[in-house]
C-alpha cells in the first residue's frame, strides 16, 4: 500500500491499544496513570520545539528541570554517600563516595534528558543513587548542554572526564553507564576513546539508549504514542543538540561505529513499549556481529525509563547489579 510520503508500509486501523495483562498491576497502574482518559499519553503535550527557536528550548530546560528535579527529590533527601562538586579534566562532575569510603573501583554516570536536560541537581543525585546502589566511588558528569553549548561539548566534557578518572582508576576498575541520552553519550565517550588511543573501560551498561539520532528504527513509527514516556520521535532535539553536524556520524549516532576496532562487554536494556527499542536491539546485533559480549534485556509491555517502581524494575535492577558485579570480577 503506498503512503502520503511515497513510501510503502501498511496502514493500522485507529483503534485503542490495551495495556498488556501479563504485566505486572504496579506496572499497569503506572501505564494507566500516564494516558488521558481517551488514551492521549499525558507527555505528548504541543507541539515540539523548532530546533533554532533557542528561547523555547531555554524556557524548556527550565521547566522539565524543576520536574526532574521534583521527582528525584525523595531520593535525594535519602542519599547515604556523599557528593562533591568538582572540576575534572575540564568538566565539571559529581564524585559521590558511599559509606565507608570508595575503594580502586569506579562507576562513570552519565544522566539522560534527551541531551539537552538533566544538568546540575538532578544529575548529582543521579551520582550519589548511583554510588549507594554499587557501593563505590561514582563520577557523574555535568555536561554541557545546548543551545548554549550544543555537539561537541558534551562529549568532550565525557572524555575529558573519562581521562581524569583514569589516573585515578585502572581501566579494567572502571564501568561507564548511561540511560537514554545518556547512553548516547556513555557510547559515543567509549567510541572517541578508543579512537584517541585510550583504555577501554571493563564494561558499558546501556540502558534504553538514544543510540540513532538519525531516527532510521522501525520502532520510532511502531512505537509512536505506545510509549507512554516518549510519545514521538525527537528530531528536533537530535538537530539542536547536533548544531549542523552529520546526525549519523558514530560520535553523534553510536550505533553506525565500527565496533571490531574494540569495545567493551556491554548490556542493553529496553522494552516493547519503548520508542529506542529499535536502538537497542540494532545495538546487540552490531555488537554480536564484531563478536563484543553483549546482553540484551527487552521487557514486556515497557515504555522509555521504566514503570517507575514496579516489580519488573525491581528485576531489571537486579539484572543490572548482577552485570556489573561480574564486570569487575573480570577485571580484578
Amino acid at each position: 500500500m503506498a503512503l502520503e510520503s511515497g513510501g510503502e508500509g501498511v496502514r493500522v486501523e485507529a483503534r485503542l491499544v490495551p495495556f498488556p495483562k501479563s504485566l505486572s498491576p504496579e506496572a499497569r497502574q503506572y501505564l494507566a496513570r500516564s494516558v488521558t482518559p481517551d488514551g492521549v499519553p499525558l507527555t505528548l503535550g504541543g507541539a515540539p520545539l523548532a530546533h533554532d527557536d533557542l528561547a523555547g528550548w531555554a524556557a524548556a530546560k527550565a521547566a522539565v528541570g524543576a520536574m526532574m528535579l521534583q521527582m528525584m527529590a525523595p531520593a535525594g533527601a535519602g542519599l547515604k554517600s556523599s557528593v562533591e562538586t568538582l572540576d575534572l579534566g575540564g568538566a565539571l562532575v559529581h564524585v559521590a563516595t558511599p559509606q565507608g569510603g570508595g575503594d580502586y573501583r569506579a562507576y562513570i554516570d552519565i544522566h539522560g534528558g534527551a541531551l539537552v536536560h538533566g544538568a546540575g541537581e538532578p544529575c548529582r543525585i543521579g551520582a550519589g543513587m548511583a554510588a549507594d546502589r554499587h557501593g563505590v566511588r561514582c563520577y557523574g558528569v555535568d555536561y554541557r548542554v545546548p543551545p548554549e553549548h550544543p555537539y561537541p561539548a558534551a562529549l568532550d566534557d565525557c572524555v575529558g572526564a573519562y581521562r581524569a578518572v583514569l589516573e585515578r582508576h585502572a581501566p579494567e576498575n572502571i564501568i561507564v553507564g548511561g540511560s537514554s541520552a545518556g547512553g548516547n553519550l556513555a557510547a559515543a565517550l567509549v567510541l572517541r576513546a578508543r579512537d584517541e588511543g585510550l583504555p577501554l573501560p571493563a564494561a558499558l551498561v546501556l540502558m534504553t539508549p538514544e543510540l540513532d539520532l538519525t531516527e532510521s528504527g522501525d520502532s520510532f513509527q511502531t512505537n509512536r504514542m505506545f510509549d507512554i514516556m516518549l510519545p514521538r520521535p525527537l528530531m528536533d532535539t537530535n538537530l539542536l543538540y547536533a548544531g549542523g553536524h552529520d546526525l549519523a556520524h558514530p560520535y553523534l549516532s553510536p550505533l553506525f561505529g565500527d565496533f571490531s576496532k574494540g569495545f567493551p562487554p556491554t548490556f542493553l536494556q529496553a522494552g516493547t513499549r519503548d520508542l529506542f527499542l529499535s536502538n537497542t536491539v540494532r545495538m546487540h546485533r552490531a555488537l554480536r556481529r564484531a563478536a563484543i559480549p553483549v546482553e540484551l534485556h527487552v521487557f514486556e509491555g515497557m515504555p522509555h525509563a521504566g514503570f517507575m517502581g514496579a516489580p519488573e524494575d525491581l528485576e531489571l535492577a537486579a539484572e543490572v547489579n548482577r552485570f556489573v558485579a561480574d564486570s569487575w570480577g573480570r577485571g580484578a
